[in-house]
């Protein structure tokens, strides 16, 4: 949208959400650029959310050919081969996500997202990954934070059954609403970095066993150089020894990260498309609440497991980041 105002034409197609969420808020979505790397299912259900929602554009990047995986949890991919070929995975999702909502600007780039240049980014108001490195998430990141303007970073991770979204909105502001009336507010978030140095041992007791079982994995799939997922039951005593050095190293029990909860995640590494909906469902609702400024924004993890159905926000941030 190159005007200030909802055109007729998205009035009446957004006339249900702009009676939730506002005139205003509906404005800043049409307004808003979305970049999106890694086209897995959780990926799928969260560009689907958003263009229904009526972001501005969407751009998708991965360069990667249709795999048995990829049909297995990608809804957006056509069953038909002849279709498929010759075609990336981004370039496949494209064509399905114009047809939810013509009026999104939906695109493809190709290229390698690590070496594109922060001038890339600059022209995006929130950047999602999935399916990275650890490596990858701590570079995007940071390119996103040199930039002149607050550009919204996402990470997320689906395996199996369990999922976890990392958020950095740098500083945020947003109305906070009470009984009274509304109240601005101000939140401080640290960058994957900053947040993944925090010591284990000064966090508190309940924190998300997925969060430091997340973390293992990760750092068991950059030493070995694996790409994310390339991971299997035979590489589970190689993880559990990890798990234990990691533990020892942080000065924490080793019954913080179980052994079960690690197995799993060993041998599931694909996705699980319910728990893409839910993860996916849930990464949709926190980009439209940053691209609004309305609502509470999960500061700065969410993890989800669904053995048993809880969805959990930790704060993981250095106690003297301000907030």
């Amino acid at each position: 949208m190159n005007g200030e105002e909802l055109t007729e034409q998205e009035t009446a197609l957004y006339d249900r959400q702009i009676r939730v969420w506002g005139a205003d808020a509906q404005r800043r979505l049409s307004k808003s650029h979305i970049l999106v790397y890694g086209m897995k299912g959780t990926i799928a259900e969260f560009c689907k959310n958003i263009v229904l929602a009526g972001v501005g554009s969407l751009t998708l990047v991965d360069d990667r050919a249709v795999s048995e995986e990829a049909l297995s949890a990608n809804f957006l991919i056509p069953p038909d081969e002849s279709v498929c070929s010759g075609k990336t995975l981004a370039e496949l999702c494209c064509d399905s996500l114009r047809e939810f909502n013509p009026m999104v600007r939906v695109s493809v780039e190709k290229g390698d997202l690590a070496s594109l240049g922060a001038e890339f980014f600059d022209k995006f108001d929130v950047v999602v990954i999935s399916c990275c490195s650890l490596a990858t998430k701590k570079l995007i990141n940071e390119k996103c934070r040199k930039l002149s303007k607050l550009v919204s970073f996402y990470a997320v991770d689906c395996r199996d059954c369990c999922g976890e979204i990392f958020v950095d909105l740098q500083k945020y502001n947003y109305a906070k609403k009470k009984t009274d009336g509304a109240t601005e507010c101000e939140l401080q978030y640290p960058s994957f970095q900053e947040a993944i140095s925090v010591p284990w041992r000064s966090l508190p007791r309940k924190v998300s066993k997925l969060y430091f079982a997340m973390r293992v994995i990760e750092r068991f799939e950059e030493a070995e150089g694996r790409k994310p997922g390339e991971i299997c039951i035979e590489d589970l005593p190689a993880v559990l020894k990890l798990k234990k050095e990691l533990c020892e190293a942080q000065s924490v029990n080793e019954s913080h990260i179980p052994d079960t909860l690690l197995e799993r995640l060993v041998m599931g590494a694909k996705e699980f498309p319910p728990v893409c909906a839910i993860i996916g469902g849930t990464l949709g609702q926190e980009v439209i609440k940053a691209i609004s400024s309305k609502g509470d924004p999960v500061k700065n993890f969410f993890f989800f497991d669904a053995t048993d159905g809880k969805g959990m926000i930790e704060d993981i941030s250095n106690p003297n980041l301000e907030s």
